[in-house]
């Protein structure tokens, strides 16, 4: 089976249509697939809903499908950088579903688990256990939460090859292995794509099986979200 295409446009032609669910890899603009999100704005598609920790920054990775009213509804953990989805919300133009950041990561580890539903602490006797199952375990409060699972996954990868497997580094690994799994059809984009055998076993974080589409991305931009930095000290 050929899991290589020659670009994101390709590899998501056909794939792409209104009112699907999108799982998104990053943190901020950290390991996000900027090129394959780019390809989705260029699908048109639309009504779609977003999983992603967050929504991107005004101008840059989910950021671009807010600007052209692609998304209906984002399921997310954080969002406070973006002023366009703040307003998009505030005028009832967006949906959200706002999840604790450790519930929205397992939610979505069970939906590639196959785990229909857990309960967990977190959110107990908040604004999050609205409407929520409830029980109780050896004397303590839980709240049942349900896995998640999408339509496509969208990842990015540092290295990847041509059988799938993916390699990611340090901190843009983030949400992105917990995507791969969780979806009936996941599209990578890597920046070193090498042949099959290449990658050491032991090194693979997503097995190609779970792959079913490759993009090479060769030095793709990576973004600052919020750079700090301090003057140096006079000699």
């Amino acid at each position: 089976m050929k899991k290589v295409y020659p670009d994101a446009k390709v590899a998501l032609a056909g794939v792409v249509k209104d009112g699907m669910t999108i799982m998104a890899g990053g943190f901020g603009l950290c390991g996000i697939p900027d090129m394959l999100i780019e390809a989705i704005r260029e699908s048109g598609a639309r009504d779609l809903t977003f999983i992603s920790n967050n929504a991107g920054v005004d101008g840059a990775g989910l950021g671009v499908l807010l600007e052209t009213r692609q998304i209906r509804k984002m399921i997310s953990s954080y969002v406070g950088e973006n002023k366009l989805f703040a307003e998009q919300y505030l005028s009832g133009q967006l949906e959200l579903e706002f999840n604790p950041q450790g519930t929205l990561a397992e939610r979505i580890r069970a939906g590639g688990a196959g785990i229909p539903a857990f309960f967990t602490k977190t959110g107990v006797g908040t604004l999050i256990a609205e409407g929520k199952e409830e029980r109780e375990f050896d004397g303590e409060r839980y709240i049942m939460e349900r896995g998640l699972f999408a339509d496509i996954s969208i990842v990015h990868a540092w290295k990847g090859d041509t059988e799938g497997n993916l390699v990611y580094r340090k901190t843009a690994r983030n949400f992105n292995p917990m995507m791969a799994s969780a979806s009936r059809l996941t599209v990578a984009q890597v920046e070193h794509l090498v042949p099959a055998g290449e990658i050491d076993p032991d090194q693979i974080h997503t097995p190609g099986i779970f792959v079913k589409r490759l993009v090479h991305v060769a030095n793709p931009a990576k973004r600052i979200e919020q750079r700090t930095v301090r003057k140096r000290e006079t000699a």
